[in-house]
């Protein structure tokens, strides 16, 4: 399969048909930004739309499989508030998860001794076979997704990637409005 380029050696993409409009109407507007954030924005709503199949199979979503990745790569009990921060979840969105995946049994509760409002989560023997099971599978899925980048373009898109998270969650403290 032939992948489309630009006169820019980049691949075409509906990106680059969004930015091409933008310079015929506004050419005096640098839309290079849009080239990067709307591709990683693009990118990231594809991969929320896609069926994740191993995680399907097991009868888990995205982020219920986060929730027990995180109970299990931590190897501790971690309060809910701990979980919604490791996953950049809000509160309200981990109890509902954490209520479903306590119900299928692989998730357990257990309360704190000197506080009755903390709890404490830890994942079940059916939680860990669980994570254990289906993260290998999940892991192939995704590097089947990424496949179509080779000669080490997956390590430097990950390094690049990386530098800009980092730089973005610097910023959380401050918020991400840049000062121009």
């Amino acid at each position: 399969m032939s992948v489309q380029r630009g006169a820019d050696g980049i691949p075409f993409d509906t990106v680059s048909s969004v930015v091409r409009q933008w310079k015929d109407v506004r050419p005096d507007v640098d839309t290079a930004p849009m080239e990067i954030i709307g591709r990683i924005n693009r990118c990231a709503a594809l991969l929320q739309q896609a069926e994740d199949a191993p995680l399907r199979d097991a009868g888990l979503t995205r982020p219920e499989f986060d929730l027990l990745g995180t109970l299990r790569r931590t190897g501790r009990e971690l309060t809910p508030g701990d979980l919604a921060r490791e996953t950049f979840s809000s509160g309200a969105a981990v109890t509902k998860r954490l209520k479903s995946l306590q119900e299928r049994g692989l998730v357990t509760r257990r309360g704190d001794t000197r506080d009755r409002r903390v709890a404490h989560l830890s994942l079940t023997d059916e939680g860990r076979a669980v994570v254990d099971a289906v993260l290998p599978r999940q892991l192939a899925y995704e590097a089947s997704v990424l496949s179509g980048l080779s000669d080490g373009r997956d390590t430097e898109l990950a390094g690049l990637l990386g530098a800009l998270l980092s730089q973005l969650e610097g910023r959380l403290g401050g918020g991400l409005t840049p000062r121009i």
